[in-house]
C-alpha cells in the first residue's frame, strides 16, 4: 500500500514538472514576442514546433523511443541525432531548396516512429538513428519554409530548437513514466501517435 502511496505521489510530482516547463515556454515565448526582427524570429521559431500537432507528436516519440530502445548513457543520442538534421533541413529550405512532398512526409514520419517505438526492443539502434534523422530533416525543412522575409534565420532556428529540446525532454520524460506502468500504456501512446500520422497522412495525399 505506502508503495502504491509513493508511486502515486511520484505521479503527481513529474506531472507538475511537466506543466510547469510548458508554462516556463508560454512566458519564454511572450517574453520575446516584442519589437524588433530578432525577437519576432525568435518568439516564431519557438512557437512552430509547438503549432503543428505532427511536429508535437515526432519529437516527443523520439524521446519516448530513446528512453527504451537506448541504454542510460546514450538516452539523449536520439534528440541529438534529430536536432543535428533539423538544423540543415531548415537551413535549405530557408535558402529556397526544398524537398517534394514534405508535409505527407512529416505524417509518414510520425507514422514511421511510432512503429520504431512499438519496437524499441527489437529495431537495431542504427536504423532508428536513420529514421530519426530522416525524420529531422523533413521537419526542419517544414520550420525553414516558414520563415518570413526579412527576419533573422539565427534568432528563428535558436527559436525552433529550443522549442524541439523541450519537446524530446518531455518525450524522455513520459517513455520513463510510462515504464513503470503496464504494458498497455505504452501499447497505447504508441496506438494514439501512429493512428494521429495516419490520419495526418491520409489527408495529404
Amino acid at each position: 500500500m505506502q508503495t502504491q502511496t509513493t508511486r502515486s505521489a511520484r505521479v503527481r510530482v513529474w506531472a507538475a514538472k511537466g506543466l510547469a516547463a510548458v508554462a516556463a515556454l508560454a512566458v519564454a515565448s511572450s517574453a520575446q514576442a516584442h519589437p524588433g526582427h530578432g525577437a519576432e524570429s525568435f518568439a516564431a521559431g519557438l512557437a512552430h514546433p509547438l503549432g503543428g500537432l505532427d511536429h508535437l507528436l515526432a519529437m516527443v516519440a523520439v524521446g519516448m523511443w530513446s528512453m527504451v530502445a537506448l541504454p542510460k548513457a546514450w538516452r539523449t543520442a536520439g534528440p541529438a541525432v534529430f536536432l543535428a538534421a533539423l538544423l540543415p533541413g531548415a537551413a535549405l529550405a530557408a535558402g529556397g531548396i526544398g524537398l517534394p512532398w514534405v508535409e505527407a512526409g512529416i505524417a509518414l514520419s510520425v507514422v514511421a516512429l511510432a512503429v520504431l517505438m512499438l519496437n524499441a526492443r527489437r529495431i537495431a539502434p542504427a536504423t532508428g538513428f536513420a529514421l530519426v534523422a530522416m525524420a529531422g530533416v523533413l521537419h526542419g525543412q517544414a520550420h525553414g519554409a516558414e520563415l518570413a522575409g526579412g527576419h533573422s534565420f539565427v534568432a528563428y532556428a535558436a527559436g525552433f530548437m529550443a522549442a524541439s529540446t523541450l519537446l524530446h525532454a518531455t518525450g524522455l520524460w513520459a517513455g520513463a513514466l510510462l515504464q513503470r506502468l503496464p504494458g498497455w500504456a505504452w501499447r497505447t501512446a504508441t496506438a494514439l501517435i501512429g493512428g494521429s500520422g495516419i490520419f495526418m497522412l491520409a489527408a495529404r495525399v
